[in-house]
């Protein structure tokens, strides 16, 4: 119980800091509010049961080192308890006799809660500390070559201290004045461990402690007030904001999907992202959600091969770019800082491999994929800067609409000797099949699709491809930032495909897929999109195919980035594998963790940034490895990359598409044919 001089300093203490902390959330949402784009929040009755059980249970934490997840577990269970166990103190010391939630059963497990929680966040917290200031493990920072903030390396150990002792002190008080209270009245069978240490004190008089309960109450709850506006300058604003972030981000079919450009709007001056202000508003609130916890880099294909890419620097650099200027940006004033000078360098930018491993892995949903894609729409479409090498892709799409510049006339050269319909041959069909361009031009994927026709042949499946009319998807131009030429592609395919009007299209490109199925909706293609894994796994399940051949080979499978993690596509390849009776082996990157082969974002085109290894040697590392004689792969451009990186380790593990493992294993003579 507080005297009346202590009520009304912690009355005034509390208007203070709520002041503060109002007026700081007031310019957080300013600063927020000036990137691009409105918020959309209809999605919060969707999404509200989701993020409460992600909130609580931590799912996102946990999927990535699992012992550190489980004490920092132990410190956000406890945060989160101890809202309402604040509120019952600040009650309890105000209100004479008052004992929240009652003296009851219910006011007994609240108790309990409260001790076990103690224990917990102290045990947690003191643990966290160890790891951070004596343990000291790379994953916790960048590399040196990496652009960071010169604020950086010192301002994250300096919060992590401050939060750390902070909380040490606020829960180790509000434990400690626990005790006292025990002690000075009798042992709670709710709280065993604050009991136990009551025993420490048993001999004290009552003016002893009841002086140490109104010191460990200040230290307890009056230091949150002196907290509160620190914390939200803190990295540790992730414990609000990241609930908010899942909450709305706006709403995609794949973490992969871009928004369309207008480029008929002729008002509209600046496309792509050059400055801070050009992100949308759920890029800038991401920069406040970053844990700075460097889980993304610790799965970035291109940080992982020593390139100077790393996803969780160009968050926390923007972080603190907002901490110096967010009182003018809050106030309406543009940024005139390049995000290429203070946030992430260009050469990182052409090092994306466009992945998705960093959404897919962020705790607090943060995106920054989505960042480095838009500053590359930027320097493409704002000041034609981009590297030399893409210009041959660019050229080719520009001119035959495919980025190897085979015209037309070629594209079903790969079909020769086989039965392969075309759509204006036969229009009454169950299934389009659209090829893709490297399997229809390179000649190592065109096995692939030979591979699969006669796997639709032999099921006598009723399906057609489009022929010579077929052009690429213009993936590689989105992601390589050439979004004006992506735009003119899809509307040329859009309106082809709804002129065909197909039931189904199958395709074996997991990023002809991707556009097909999640970007192409946006000039009004909406298709049934399937990956030929998951035709093939329904065909063999409907009895019209049958595996007869047996493999007593080592087996893994590779799960293309487009595939797996951005389209959710992975039983169906394992259950094929499987269906062969192969001595199947899992890698130890696989599923949504798999690590990228190295094509993506167009990177197919290009020469690989600088760095300590090629990002397909890195993945074929882990194949030879796991001790396997075939990977499997469902992706053209994987078996590109990785058959390439074969050929440099001199390896003698085969690289098969699974269409092609599938035709050899319905037909021993398949395989050879292919």
């Amino acid at each position: 119980m507080l005297t009346i001089p202590e009520k009304i300093i912690f009355i005034i203490l509390s208007l203070i800091s709520f002041y503060f902390a109002i007026q700081i959330t007031i310019r957080l949402a300013l600063v927020i509010g000036q990137g691009t784009g409105k918020v959309d929040w209809s999605v919060i009755q969707k999404r509200v049961s989701d993020v409460i059980v992600k909130t609580v249970s931590l799912q996102t934490v946990f999927r990535f080192r699992f012992w550190p997840s489980l004490f920092h577990a132990l410190v956000a269970w406890g945060f989160i308890y101890f809202l309402i166990v604040n509120l019952g103190d600040v009650l309890e010391a105000f209100i004479s006799g008052f004992h929240f939630l009652g003296t009851g059963t219910l006011g007994g497990i609240y108790r309990l809660g409260a001790d076990i929680m103690s224990i917990g966040v102290l045990i947690g917290m003191f643990i966290l500390l160890l790891r951070r200031f004596l343990v000291k493990p790379p994953d916790l920072t960048a590399r040196g070559d990496i652009l960071l903030d010169p604020n950086v390396r010192t301002g994250i150990k300096r919060d992590s201290a401050i939060v750390g002792i902070f909380i040490l002190i606020h829960v180790g008080s509000r434990f400690i004045g626990e005790s006292f209270i025990i002690a000075s009245e009798s042992f709670d069978n709710w709280q065993p461990f604050a009991s136990f240490v009551a025993q420490i004190w048993d001999k004290w008089n009552p003016l002893a402690l009841n002086f140490g309960i109104h010191i460990t109450f200040w230290l307890a709850v009056g230091s949150i007030l002196l907290f509160i506006p620190y914390f939200l300058f803190s990295k540790h604003i992730h414990l609000f904001l990241a609930p908010i972030n899942f909450l709305l981000k706006p709403s995609r079919r794949s973490m992969g999907e871009l928004d369309r450009l207008d480029f008929e709007d002729e008002s509209i001056e600046q496309f792509g992202a050059t400055h801070l202000n050009d992100l949308g508003w759920e890029q800038i609130m991401d920069s406040y959600a970053c844990i700075m916890c460097y889980r993304c880099q610790e799965v970035c294909p291109a940080y992982n091969t020593g390139k100077v890419l790393s996803p969780a620097a160009m968050e926390i650099n923007k972080r603190y770019f907002l901490n110096r200027n967010g009182k003018r940006i809050a106030q309406g004033e543009q940024s005139q800082e390049l995000l290429t000078t203070f946030a992430i360098p260009p050469e990182a930018i052409w090092a994306c491999t466009a992945c998705g491993a960093c959404i897919d892995i962020c705790p607090v949903g943060n995106e920054p994929m989505r960042d480095i894609l838009d500053i590359r729409r930027s320097l493409v479409l704002m000041e034609n800067d981009f590297p030399e090498q893409l210009q041959t892709a660019f050229r080719g799409m520009e001119r035959t609409m495919n980025p190897w510049n085979v015209p037309a006339s070629e594209r079903m050269k790969w079909a020769d000797g086989l039965d392969v319909p075309r759509i204006a041959e036969r229009q009454d069909i169950d299934i389009l099949w659209w090829v893709g361009c490297a399997p229809a031009i390179d000649t190592l994927a065109q096995k692939s699709a030979r591979a699969f026709a006669k796997i639709l042949n032999q099921s006598n499946l009723k399906y057609a491809v489009l022929g010579e009319d077929e052009q690429c998807t213009g993936d590689s131009a989105r992601r390589s930032g050439n979004e004006f030429l992506f735009n003119e592609m899809a509307i040329s395919n859009v309106e082809m495909l709804n002129d065909v009007a197909p039931k189904r299209i199958v395709t074996s490109c997991p990023h002809c897929l991707h556009t097909l199925k999640n970007e192409y909706p946006a000039f009004g293609g909406f298709y049934e999109v399937i990956h030929h894994t998951q035709l093939i796994q329904e065909l063999i399940s409907k009895g019209a195919l049958t595996i007869n051949q047996e493999s007593n080979l080592q087996v893994t499978f590779h799960d293309p980035c487009y595939l797996g993690r951005q389209n959710d596509i992975f039983h169906e390849p394992r259950e094929i594998i499987q269906s062969t009776h192969a001595n199947f082996v899992e890698l130890n990157r696989h599923g949504r963790k798999s690590f990228c082969c190295g094509a993506g974002g167009a990177q197919m085109w290009k020469e690989e940034e600088h760095g300590d290894q090629k990002v397909s040697i890195n993945r074929f590392d882990e194949v030879e490895k796991s001790g396997s004689d075939i990977i499997v792969v469902g992706c053209p451009f994987c078996m590109i990359m990785l058959t390439d990186a074969k050929k440099d380790l001199n390896s003698n593990i085969k690289v098969l598409d699974i269409a092609e493992m599938t035709a050899a294993s319905t037909n021993p003579n398949t395989a050879q044919q292919a």
